[in-house]
Order: C-alpha cells, then structure tokens, then sequence
C-alpha cells in the first residue's frame, strides 16, 4: 500500500436506486433522483460511485434493497450523465461468466470514457437461482473467482490498442488480426477468444475484490487493486493490513500493492446532544425480534435467536465455529468476537444494523478524527462514506463532514486524473 503521503483519501459514495416505485408518480422518479445524487458527487469531486449486488429476493428481509436492480446497467446510465466520477459494479464471480463479464464491463469503460470498476465478489447467497441446491464451498467458490479474474485479465491484455481505428467520417474499422485468442482451459472455464471488445479506455477496467476470510484475502493480495473489507477497529484494520501486506510479497507485489478500502457507517450530529437524540431515535425504530433474525444471519445463518433474552448475552457454546460456516465467514468470525466480549443480544443486535462494518457516532470533526487516524496510521486508502441521499443526513456530510476533511487536506479537492485509475493515483497500465 503507497504511502498515506503520495495518495489522499479516496472517496465513494453508493449509486442511487433507479427503480421506478409503485406509488411514484411518474415511472422517471427513480432514475431522476439516481442521476440527481450522481451528479451531486461529481460536484462534491467523490471519486466514486459503488454499486452493492446480491442475487436474490431475500425472504426476510434483512439485506435492506441490495440487489433490486443490476449494477452495470445502472452504472452505464448514470455515465450518461456525468464525466468525471469512477463507477464500480459488483458482480459475482460464482454465478457469472468471465466472457460476458468482460464484454459488459469493457463496454461501460468505452460509455464512461474510462471509468469502470469491478468488484469481484464469491457470492454468499442466491444459489437456489442458478440451478444449485447449495451454495458451493468456500474453496471452490474461491478457486472460480481466482481462475474468472484470471480470465477477464487475459481477455483484456490479449488484444492490441491499435486495433481500432476511426475514419474522418468518424465510423470505426477493428482489425481483427490484432484481437487474439487466449486458449484459456482450466478447471472452470474454457475460453477460446478474443474478447470481441476492442481495448477500453482504461485498457482494464478497475479491479476491486470483496472478501476477508483467508481464500479472499490471499484472492485481493495476488490481483485486486483495491480490497473492500470490513474492519470494526483501528486494530483489526492493522491486522488485516499486516496480513494483506504479506501474501501480497508472498505473490511478488512488491510494489503497486493494493489499496485498502472500508465502508464507513456513522451517525452524524452538530453537537454531542444532537448525536445522543439521534442514536436514542435511530435504537427506538429498531424491530429487535426482526433485529435477532439478523445477528443469527451475521453469525452464519445456522442459530435460532428468537427465544434468547435481548438483555442478556449469547451462551458461548450456541456460537458457531466459523471454519465450518459457508457463508460470509469473516462477518461471522467479527460477530462470534462480539458476542465472545460479553455484549447482550440487544447490543448484538444494534451492531447488526451496521453488518459489522466501521460505524461512528459524532460530530463532523470527531468523525473526521476517526477517518484520519486510520489513513496516517497507513491502514485506509479508499473510504465509503454514508449520507448521500438521507434526509437527515446529507447536509452534515455535504457541509460538516466533507469540508472538515478537505481543511485537513485528507481528501481531494478536485479530480486528478482523467479516467478512474488515474484519479484513484494507481499506475497506469503498461501498453500491450
């Protein structure tokens, strides 16, 4: 990871739902308010916009919307209507193909004029839609990722940039001796080639990587350029740095290691009271019952809560053992760590509400302290910061938060560069 010195803070923001909404009056509202917030981070020069996926309509509702429209369509409307902001689409690499992925994904870096991102994601549910009855083990599922990654990355780097020409005319001419084949067999996929893409913008879309048990630490350490990662604490941030740092020398990533992102989940106030009313009224509209269905959920999916008292905490031995979790491990091994420290259901159940990611309450300037400590500490490169788009929320990150950040010159005040990996400052790819 580059030294917190030569690279500030990198920004993201989620992409706005474009669904149209039965009650709406008009079928536009969705996408409206979508390109609305788009266009409102560009102005606020937030490096990027992240989409989240899950692959299925979940029963009990305990993934919020995530997952009610597909990322990359939305993705390449909202590049319609801005210019400078990055765009990162999740995408399962279990349940996807790495062709067509290539395909769509270098379309929206050619529409977005060299902004597209990836992040690449094993999936932890939606097997019942994809013809599984289970979802497959971790190691399998990890196995495909790394050969899919490996796939699109030879399906980008095969074909030549001069295989495309434009005419006066402006028509363009590919000629197809300069897209090549890649003779990709391996234990997952078979691909002939070529990509019938020509070379995007960006030569490669941006690769992200989701996942922090050990298979998708070592998955991030060998090829993504940026590691999305859930880390609750200073200390558990060091450690997975440490970690990451280490396999990445392990594969031979001397340098160019990959940036280390987190989400970041708050609650912001402008004055401690202020914090307090809104923490006490955020509690208050928690549905606990729902709430034990989540930390069950949290903790893989194979415990009952419902009858367990709120205020008491969970006996240790109903716990699970993580390594025989198949779903979300680390966000399970993070949740079986809490409830090992002694908080009570109900605890259990308001840390749910964030998933286990880094969560803060407090005002602009003690929220800007925690961003700040992690970055000089040299364990946070890219930060996904919650607000946009929430009422009661938008006006201290647009006018609290943001600019409290830009006077410790943490953060950028204007684009870099002139696609996505040149405003996240990672080097630019080498010319086939």
């Amino acid at each position: 990871m580059t030294s917190p010195s030569r690279r500030r803070l990198k920004t993201l923001v989620g992409a706005g739902s474009v669904i149209y909404a039965g009650n709406d009056q008009q079928a536009d509202t969705g996408i409206a308010r979508a390109v609305a917030l788009a266009r409102l981070a560009e102005k606020e020069k937030i490096t990027g916009l992240f989409t989240a996926d899950l692959l299925q309509a979940d029963p009990d509702g305990l993934a919020g919307t995530t997952g009610s429209q597909d990322p990359i369509v939305t993705l390449a409307a909202l590049s319609q209507v801005t210019s400078k902001i990055g765009l990162i689409a999740t995408v399962s690499t279990t349940y996807h193909h790495p062709y067509n992925l290539a395909r769509l994904i270098g379309t929206l870096d050619h529409v977005s004029a060299g902004r597209a991102g990836w992040n690449a994601v094993t999936s932890s549910v939606g097997e019942e839609n994809f013809g599984d009855i289970t979802l497959p083990e971790p190691a399998v599922r990890y196995a495909r990722a790394t050969e899919f990654i490996e796939v699109i990355n030879a399906l980008f780097a095969a074909n030549e940039t001069t295989a495309v020409r434009r005419s006066d005319s402006g028509a363009i001419s590919i000629d197809p001796r300069k897209l090549h084949a890649i003779h990709h067999r391996g234990d997952f996929f078979k691909v002939q080639g070529p990509l019938n893409v020509p070379p995007p913008p960006q030569k490669r879309p941006v690769q992200f990587q989701a996942g922090q048990s050990e298979q998708g630490l070592a998955l991030g350490a060998k090829y993504a350029e940026v590691i999305y990662t859930s880390q609750p604490t200073l200390e558990d941030a060091r450690s997975f740095v440490a970690q990451v740092q280490q396999y990445a020398n392990a594969y031979g990533r001397y340098t160019n290691k990959p940036l280390i992102m987190n989400s970041f989940h708050s609650v912001i106030g402008d004055s401690a009271t202020d914090v307090s009313r809104r923490l006490r009224e955020k509690h208050e509209r928690i549905d606990y019952q729902q709430g034990k269905l989540k930390v069950a959920d949290m903790l893989g999916g194979n415990i009952d809560l419902r009858d367990f008292s709120l205020d008491k905490p969970i006996p240790a031995r109903f716990l699970p053992e993580v390594g025989q979790i198949n779903r979300r491990r680390g966000r399970a091994e993070i949740f079986k760590r809490f409830a090992l420290q002694g908080l009570t259901l109900r605890e259990l159940v308001i840390q749910a509400q964030e998933t286990g990611h880094w969560y803060v309450a407090g005002t602009p300037e003690t929220l800007a302290d925690a961003i700040e400590e992690r970055y000089r500490a040299g364990v946070l490169d890219v930060i996904s910061l919650h607000g946009l788009g929430q009422p009661d929320q938008q006006d201290l990150l647009l006018n609290g938060l943001l600019p409290e950040l830009r006077k410790r010159q943490l953060i950028d005040e204007d684009y870099p560069g002139e696609d996505f990996r040149a405003n996240l400052e990672l080097p630019a790819l080498a010319a086939e």
